[in-house]
């Protein structure tokens, strides 16, 4: 039998790495960190329970690891959208449009950080790396603002952390509660044309806040 090259060796792990992350993210936003079972992450990759230990070294570490992952892909999209590009208003809207789309698109983190906020942060506080994670998207607004400011369009009562907040809360709400909200309202929370005048209403609500007075 042939074997193979170091080179792909590597590309093998990391493309097994990769499954595993993607299967034990699902397994844990659909059951929660107590409910997940490795198993049922094993059996889903076609892998072993001891294969899940070899490259993480626990349910625990994996879990972290799924954390650590849902952040950096949120974090990596942020710093895509070349901000210093844009008027400062301009700026702000797409970051909040963009967080918009990214909650939409991958309801798995908000359900995962739902998860641990039930368990105050019990395992995000073991993430070092998280802390430096969250500096990109303060720093981000941080410029922004800045800008505004600068530029006398921006009010210079609020920071950073609150921007993020606000934008937070509304695409949080959007997918977290769509399901009770759509029901007790008789309306279609992921609808296109519903989803679409949300996003352009939270663009506009930051906007507005940050340009008033």
């Amino acid at each position: 039998m042939a074997r193979l090259d170091p080179s792909e060796r590597i590309r093998d792990a990391a493309r097994t790495r990769a499954e595993l992350l993607a299967v034990a993210t699902e397994v844990f936003a659909e059951q929660g960190y107590a409910g997940a079972r490795v198993d049922e992450i094993a059996e889903r990759t076609r892998t072993t329970k001891r294969m899940i230990y070899y490259y993480f070294g626990g349910k625990e570490q994996l879990y972290q690891a799924v954390l650590e992952g849902a952040y950096r892909d949120i974090r990596a999209a942020e710093q895509g959208i070349h901000a210093g590009d844009l008027p400062p208003a301009d700026a702000v809207r797409r970051i909040a449009e963009l967080t918009f789309d990214h909650h939409h698109a991958h309801p798995e983190f908000i359900r995962l950080v739902s998860v641990e906020n039930i368990h105050q942060a019990e395992h995000l506080r073991r993430v070092e790396s998280l802390r430096d994670l969250g500096a990109p998207a303060a720093s981000l607004l941080d410029e922004v603002l800045g800008r505004g400011r600068g530029a006398g369009v921006f009010r210079d009562d609020v920071d950073a952390v609150d921007v993020h907040m606000l934008i937070s809360a509304y695409c949080v709400f959007q997918v977290a509660n769509a399901a009770t909200f759509g029901f007790l309202f008789g309306r279609d929370m992921l609808a296109p044309a519903v989803r679409e005048r949300h996003r352009r209403i939270l663009g506009d609500v930051v906007v507005a806040w940050l340009t008033q007075g």
